[in-house]
């Protein structure tokens, strides 16, 4: 785990990849509960019966929001920012959902850090992110998020 309390510090990964989180098991359990906070019970996600029937996929499947919404967990496996005030979600770029996820499967973050600006005192810090599957050949997303990070003075 990489540790970062100022702004220098985190200057100093501008470019890198800077690590990747552990596996984390998706649950049925967990897409439900995804389901009901979001309003969301479309049967592909909820409805195992019918998605052994119906689905392509044959089993139930994570939302993709489900998967993203993993981002600020699992990116804090990866990087430790300390001296902090606040840190705020400040916006996502051109991010692409290439696969779903099937219930059970683990999923794990990759990160590299493509951006970082110092905005009269708040850092503005651009990541390169993808969603790995195991054992599968593309990811459930890939894309660019944005962090906004205060800094104690």
């Amino acid at each position: 785990m990489i540790v970062i309390k100022s702004f220098q510090e985190f200057e100093q990964h501008v470019g890198e990849e800077l690590g990747t989180s552990s596996w984390h098991t998706i649950t049925q359990e967990q897409i439900n509960k995804f389901a009901d906070a979001t309003l969301d019970h479309q049967w592909i996600h909820t409805d195992e019966e019918r998605a052994k029937t119906d689905s392509p996929f044959k089993t139930t499947i994570a939302h993709g929001y489900l998967t993203l919404s993993l981002t600020p967990y699992l990116w804090k496996e990866i990087v430790k920012i300390e001296n902090l005030k606040m840190e705020i979600n400040y916006g996502i770029e051109s991010l692409r959902f290439a696969q779903p996820a099937l219930v059970n499967s683990e999923v794990r973050l990759k990160v590299k850090l493509a951006g970082l600006l110092n905005l009269r005192g708040v850092i503005k810090a651009t990541m390169a992110i993808e969603m790995e599957i195991k054992d599968q050949r593309k990811p459930a997303f890939s894309g660019e998020v944005v962090f906004l990070y205060h800094f104690i003075d």
